[in-house]
């Protein structure tokens, strides 16, 4: 909250002009898929106002990307908080391949904040956590993962290219893109080496696999029973219908039960078993398609928990046959 009530001083009139750009969605302005809140142009063209300037100084860059994610998490407000075990299985788990686009799309919110702690930043500093959103760019329709990072040297904010391509490439995309934009604004830029591509690369893994087990088919969000997280619906008032921000944050819990057959079953195999102790199969991602071949298509995604070696069964409580 912060941060939020910072970027709210610091641009007044943000959430007017929100209001406005998307009560112009399709008619005065372009229209945009529903999984993106706002384009990162709206947010642009709001930071822009401040300076009354159309080509922002480069110190001002950041500020676009921070005000984005901000001003759409104010209005779900969501935090997700991992089982501690479920959160460390994750963050080891392995993604090969290509970022599944389609799977991204379906943030439970629009824009989430997910805590991670113990991660640490580049030169040790600690990573709380990051927000993360969907743009679809205004001028060319191209998908990107928005991430803010929230660490202790303050917010930073970095764009993911997202297509059929694996995650490395996304980074080299963005950072190609980051570098021309520089550029373009007069401002010093280095190319960044094949080396810090791969090793940014693999420090956003972990944060990628927590963002996807959030996207997944059927992942374990909150209490049970308990209505899921989704994005906020309009209320009629007076002269038509507004979008309210969310009162306060939320904290959804993530993975409670997984984290608790997680511990059990270790648990259960350090009592009963002699020998070494029982370990975790690595978790994995599995992904297909579904449906009619002639029709509609939809991509299921699954993580694979890790399972448990070594351990043994629980006794039955039935009497064995006589």
């Amino acid at each position: 909250m912060t941060h939020l009530n910072a970027a709210g001083r610091l641009y007044p009139r943000a959430w007017k002009l929100v209001e406005d750009f998307r009560e112009q969605r399709g008619k005065a302005l372009p229209d945009w898929p529903d999984w993106c809140f706002l384009p990162v142009s709206g947010w642009y063209a709001i930071v822009s106002e401040r300076f009354g300037a159309d080509r922002l100084p480069p110190e001002a860059i950041p500020d676009v990307g921070s005000l984005a994610a901000l001003g759409t998490w104010r209005y779900s407000q969501g935090i997700y908080r991992f089982d501690p075990d479920l959160f460390a299985a994750l963050t080891k788990t392995e993604l090969t391949g290509d970022v599944p686009a389609d799977v991204l799309l379906r943030l439970p919110e629009w824009c989430v904040y997910i805590e991670t702690p113990g991660y640490e930043f580049e030169q040790g500093e600690v990573l709380h956590g990051f927000f993360a959103h969907m743009e679809s760019d205004a001028n060319n329709n191209r998908i990107e993962l928005r991430l803010l990072l929230d660490y202790s040297g303050g917010l930073r904010p970095f764009p993911l290219h997202i297509g059929p391509w694996p995650l490395a490439e996304a980074v080299h995309k963005a950072l190609v893109e980051t570098l021309l934009q520089a550029t373009a604004a007069g401002a010093p830029a280095k190319v960044p080496s094949i080396d810090a591509e791969q090793g940014l690369a693999r420090w956003l893994t972990p944060l990628l696999s927590l963002l996807l087990y959030l996207c997944s088919d059927e992942p374990e969000i909150g209490e049970r029973g308990e209505p899921k997280p989704q994005h906020p619906k309009p209320t009629r008032v007076k002269g038509g219908w507004r979008l309210f921000p969310a009162a306060r944050p939320r904290i959804w819990p993530v993975g409670i039960e997984i984290g608790q057959t997680l511990r059990a079953t270790l648990a259960r195999g350090d009592a009963e078993r002699k020998g070494p102790r029982p370990h975790l199969r690595r978790a994995h991602w599995h992904g297909f398609w579904s449906g009619p071949r002639d029709g509609e298509r939809r991509f299921q995604y699954k993580w694979l928990a890790p399972i448990v070696v070594g351990s043994v069964p629980e006794k039955s409580s039935e009497n064995p046959p006589g």
